[in-house]
């Protein structure tokens, strides 16, 4: 079977070509707006489905992998920035307190309509952070494509005092150990 990734992120495609194995990639297109009153794990995991079965129909034989990620505290949400002014607000926000990432993930088994779905939650504590530092940060990293504005595999991992979850993966956008099971479920030998 055919394995697909149903996402154009750098940090996904990345990820999953640690397991060795061919695969396609298709953007999927859909809306990622929470719906009204959505908590955050509903929501990605609304998300990771929709995208796998987004571009479902393009693949006759194959494995579909989606992926989403929502980060939370409390009741405001912290997507992708998009820009300096956000990813700087988004930092404030955060500052000295401890954030939950949920990361979606869903495969698609195109061949018998099965799907798989897990998300795996990371707890993410920020250390308090002077005005200065958010914005170095900022500038210097660029994290605007990244959902909380701190990539943890590069330097925004100094703006943290303790990371908590089952895979530290997750947080960088794909739970690799729950797609390992799923894949395996799958038929797939890992490794």
């Amino acid at each position: 079977m055919k394995l697909v990734l149903a996402s154009t992120s750098a940090y996904r495609r990345e990820l999953l070509s640690r397991f060795g194995l061919p695969f396609d990639i298709a953007r999927p297109d859909i809306d990622e707006s929470p719906l009204p009153g959505e908590a955050p794990r509903a929501t990605a995991e609304r998300l990771a489905i929709g995208k796998a079965k987004a571009v479902a129909n393009q693949f006759e034989d194959a494995l579909i992998i989606g992926s989403d990620q929502v980060a939370s505290l409390g009741e405001l949400r912290f997507g992708k920035p998009g820009t300096v002014e956000r990813a700087v607000a988004q930092l404030r926000s955060m500052n000295g307190r401890t954030v939950i990432f949920d990361t979606a993930l869903a495969v698609l088994n195109t061949r018998s309509g099965q799907i798989q779905v897990d998300t795996v939650p990371t707890e993410v504590r920020f250390r308090p952070l002077s005005d200065g530092e958010i914005v170095r940060y900022v500038e210097r990293e660029r994290p605007l494509d990244c959902a909380g504005s701190a990539k943890s595999e590069g330097l925004g991992i100094t703006l943290l005092d303790a990371l908590s979850g089952d895979d530290p993966n997750a947080l960088v956008g794909l739970p690799l150990i729950a797609l390992a099971r799923m894949l395996r479920n799958e038929g797939l030998t890992l490794p």
